[in-house]
């Protein structure tokens, strides 16, 4: 069989596969990209569809919005759907407005771009979503992105290969790293560099270097409603008090422990199952809701109604949907590093970079990432 070339190789056609390989290609590189399946079904898909970078501290939201410029671009070329819709954080207890406002009040990167507090009345102008009974106050932030993740990460991978010249491999599944060498299911390449970046798969390639970084897998729980009504939106995408011990934009607010300390009272089995509420919109006109967040490195295959039912009980006390039946069910696996880490990007041997452990920020931090770790070499 014949040996061919590339620059450059990428390992992975999830969404931190795709953005090495558009940061490779942009720069001049051959790139060449492999995913042992026919097509990406991992965690990319598999999520709400949201950039975020509401939910990012500095330095990591300026890595989110470099990411947000990226995606629009991206989107922009294939023809994808997507909604600027911005997002807003509800408070429902005085609690919860106190960290929001402490947040606005030392997270100028967020102001400088739009982020602010919203009145009642405010809230219910931008969306007929939202219940008002009980709502105190909301945090408005302009630069989350809507889009659906089964259509957008086939067009990610459709320009890398249409605009940018990067050859994808579906069905190949890489054996061997042993520079130059690339071996595969689908025959051997000859590169100079090769970007690992295997998601959940982690255990496959440079096993050590993951069993030492002490990634695990986090297991989480989702659904979509049946399709609205053509006549209405979501608008904002939404979450509430749940989330906010969640991210770790907020982590640094002397008023988070007093929330925390309330939900360990009223909602302990929220707590327990890492259930925090986002909705968002589909192409289609469905509603995602989720999610629950169980880590550890094995996880049981099974769907547990009542985490779902966690998940409906607290949407329910701050939105209304028009049609709120489910249709879909299902669960996502992504790689989560311990200790706050944001990433694994490491070295194992010369020429071979392995890239991991975004936990749940993949949509909204990898093409910023990708930038940066391509900047090094």
């Amino acid at each position: 069989m014949t040996t061919r070339s590339a620059d450059v190789a990428v390992v992975g056609a999830g969404i931190v596969g795709l953005a090495h390989a558009l940061a490779a290609a942009r720069r001049g590189h051959r790139v060449v990209l492999f995913e042992r399946d026919e097509r990406a079904v991992g965690a990319s898909i598999r999520n709400f569809g949201l950039l975020w970078p509401i939910g990012q501290p500095e330095p990591t939201y300026t890595r989110a919005m470099r990411s947000r410029e990226i995606w629009v671009d991206m989107l922009k070329r294939g023809g994808a759907w997507y909604v600027e819709s911005g997002s807003l954080h509800l408070a429902h207890h005085p609690d919860e407005q106190a960290v929001l406002e402490e947040y606005l009040a030392s997270a100028p990167h967020a102001v400088d771009n739009g982020t602010r507090m919203l009145t009642p009345a405010e809230v219910c102008d931008r969306s007929d979503t939202v219940i008002p009974d009980g709502l105190r106050a909301a945090l408005w932030s302009p630069t989350e992105i809507n889009v659906d993740p089964r259509q957008a990460i086939p067009t990610v991978a459709k320009v890398l290969a249409e605009d940018f010249g990067v050859e994808i491999v579906f069905g190949a599944a890489v054996r061997e790293i042993d520079l130059p060498a690339v071996r595969t299911t689908a025959g051997d390449w000859r590169v100079e560099r090769v970007i690992v970046a295997s998601g959940n798969e982690f255990q496959q390639l440079y096993p050590d270097v993951f069993d030492a970084s002490g990634i695990r897998r986090c297991k989480l729980q989702m659904m979509r409603t049946e399709r609205q009504p053509e006549w209405w939106a979501l608008g904002p995408t939404l979450c509430a008090g749940l989330t906010l011990p969640h991210y770790r934009s907020f982590a640094h607010c002397a008023t988070l422990p007093a929330v925390r300390a309330r939900f360990e009272e009223e909602l302990p089995d929220h707590l327990a199952a890492g259930v925090h509420v986002l909705v968002s919109q589909t192409v289609a006109g469905e509603v995602t809701l989720g999610d629950s967040h169980d880590y550890g490195l094995t996880h049981d295959p099974f769907q547990h109604d009542r985490i779902d039912d966690l998940v409906l009980e607290y949407f329910n006390r701050f939105a209304v949907l028009p049609r709120p039946g489910i249709t879909e069910r299902w669960h996502g696996v992504y790689p989560s590093l311990p200790k706050g880490a944001t990433e694994l990007v490491i070295e194992p041997e010369p020429g071979v970079t392995v890239v991991n452990g975004l936990g749940g920020a993949g949509m909204t931090l990898s093409f910023g990432l990708a930038e940066e770790v391509l900047e090094t070499w």
